[in-house]
């Protein structure tokens, strides 16, 4: 259609990679467990920052001075931001819920009138269409049709068992339901932004790579809380407060050299991003 990938990875990608957050997030408030709920979106956002940028650098560096991503790292900021004072509020609700969706619809919208701009430029100009991280043109409709069935029938499956799963074992370890959530739940429901920028790493497609990082926070943040709120109200445990949000924050910040001073992400900021994430797992499970 004649959409750069930047734009792609900004929404369609960040939204996929994001949809096992949002359906776990919601069976998490629904079974009673809201811990695990924002402690799967807060601890997401730091895996995505810390592990899904710092594995695939380690791999291969990411060349960043051909990435636009500036006003969209300034819209995860203020979601950011946004989401830590709602907050302390000491719950998401309904209105706190309307705030995160309003303000993802002004962040869709904007998306999509740069992705019309950048269609009529192209096709004006006789610009050739941007090639798409595993995009296949030329794949018939009922292979599309097929793969979108077993995603949305393997989701909600691929939901349901890891949120039981995650609440039996902190019940049986003593373990609370937040640290699960920060910890166990962040880290696989991240695998797919892990898997996507990984290729991105690979094929050098820095801007693909921080472009998925970016568009799942701001996915994670305003639309799968602001969606969970629809179904029940989440209440923030006191240690969101005193340290996961922060952390979040810090993380969210870490982006700010490689996207507006566009310092390459090299193996060794790799290597530091990898063990800071490490660093903050130990201190949760301790």
């Amino acid at each position: 259609m004649g959409i750069p990938a930047l734009i792609v990875s900004l929404t369609i990608v960040a939204f996929g990679t994001s949809a096992p957050e949002l359906l776990i997030s919601i069976k998490a408030t629904l079974d009673g467990a809201p811990g695990i709920a924002l402690g799967n979106v807060v601890g997401s956002n730091i895996a995505n920052v810390l592990l899904v940028l710092g594995i695939p650098a380690m791999i291969s560096a990411l060349n960043t001075k051909d990435c636009h991503t500036e006003r969209n790292f300034v819209y995860m900021m203020i979601a950011t931001v946004v989401f830590v004072a709602l907050a302390y509020t000491g719950q998401f609700g309904i209105w706190q819920g309307a705030i995160l969706l309003a303000l993802l619809a002004y962040v869709l919208l904007s998306a999509m009138k740069d992705a019309l701009a950048h269609r009529k430029d192209s096709k004006s100009c006789g610009v050739d269409v941007d090639d798409l991280e595993g995009a296949d043109p030329s794949m018939p409709g009922w292979k599309i049709a097929m793969f979108l069935i077993l995603g949305l029938v393997g989701l909600p499956l691929g939901a349901d068992i890891l949120v039981d799963s995650a609440t039996v074992i902190a019940r049986t370890y003593g373990v609370s339901e937040t640290v699960i959530g920060l910890t166990l739940v962040a880290v696989g429901t991240s695998l797919p932004e892990l898997a996507t920028t990984v290729m991105a790493a690979i094929r050098k497609q820095a801007d693909v790579a921080l472009g998925n990082v970016i568009g799942s926070n701001i996915f994670n943040l305003l639309a799968i809380i602001g969606v969970t709120t629809m179904v029940g109200t989440v209440p923030v445990d006191q240690s969101f407060l005193r340290f996961d949000l922060w952390v979040m924050l810090a993380a969210s910040a870490l982006v700010f050299p490689f996207v507006i001073l566009k310092w390459n992400i090299t193996r060794l900021w790799g290597l530091v991003l990898t063990l800071l994430y490490l660093a903050y797992v130990l201190v949760v499970i301790s």
